[in-house]
């Protein structure tokens, strides 16, 4: 099984492996309902999803009328004005079955605009605050990719103290010295504060070479031997105070999870510098 940590402040113990419920976007029940086996196999108690996920709450839904009290559940909202929030976070209540889930998100909040309406007077923070007040969701997080969502997420949580965050974390993004600057004390300020860290794209190799066959339904190319994915993976949990989110593809899946469940240490940085040359891996934003 793989292990569990405090998620943040909130008093759940979740897996250190996270699903990533994105790897649900345009699968059917039945393959969906295979990969609900494989983590309840390893244990995984913590779903990710968003209601920009394609089908992927649909395909959760019919999962918690037997298992909710197994999951850790979570999902996102793209929208940036209290009443589109809110009209898509009852949706996705809707669509997952639920009377309430225990994190909500705001999703990719990076850019400044959007970023500015959010939390502003009619934003979307307003909103989850009295979601949170009405008791449908227990927790409020904030997400982002691209090099710019460290810096961002240090504003957001000036502004407001979420209790996670969720960011791009590799070995190769960390080899950017201002996004790794900026990541340490985003860091800093999660420990101190007791605010949960979700990590993705921990076994991006490198975005699709033009012409390439795409064989993964990620918008990157994914590692696919299991030892390159075991050194990634590895390297993430090797920072404890992090947690690894899950690629968005179903039939790789099973390779994270047995990389997490056998993680014992992190690899030197000799190793993973040799994983960088012999893959040609090169940083998902730059």
């Amino acid at each position: 099984m793989i292990a569990k940590a405090p998620f943040g402040r909130t008093g759940h113990m979740s897996t250190r492996t996270i699903f990533g419920a994105a790897a649900l976007g345009n699968v059917t029940q039945e393959e969906a309902d295979k990969t609900l086996e494989t983590l309840l196999e390893y244990g995984v108690n913590h779903i990710d999803t968003a209601a920009s996920y394609g089908e992927s709450e649909l395909r959760i839904g019919p999962w918690m009328k037997e298992h909710r009290g197994k999951f850790f559940l979570a999902t996102k909202t793209g929208e940036r004005t209290y009443d589109a929030a809110k009209a898509e976070f009852m949706k996705s209540l809707e669509r997952l079955q639920v009377d309430s889930v225990d994190l909500v998100q705001l999703h990719y909040l990076v850019d400044k605009e959007q970023w500015e309406t959010a939390m502003g007077d009619n934003g979307a923070l307003k909103w989850v605050k009295e979601a949170k007040e009405q008791g449908l969701t227990k927790f409020i997080g904030v997400t982002g990719h691209d090099v710019a969502v460290a810096q961002r997420h240090l504003e957001s949580t000036d502004e407001y103290d979420f209790d996670s965050i969720l960011m791009p974390y590799s070995y190769i993004m960390m080899k950017n010295s201002v996004y790794a600057a900026n990541v340490e004390k985003l860091l800093a300020r999660a420990k101190e504060r007791k605010v949960a860290v979700q990590t993705i794209k921990s076994v991006a190799r490198r975005l699709w070479l033009e012409g390439a066959e795409r064989f993964a339904n990620t918008w990157y190319e994914p590692f696919t031997e299991q030892a390159d994915i075991d050194k990634a993976v590895h390297w993430i949990l090797g920072n404890e105070q992090v947690f690894l989110n899950t690629l968005g593809d179903i039939h790789f899946l099973p390779k994270v999870l047995d990389a997490a469940n056998r993680f014992e240490s992190r690899p030197s940085d000799e190793a993973m510098d040799l994983l960088v040359k012999e893959r040609e891996v090169t940083p998902m934003f730059v």
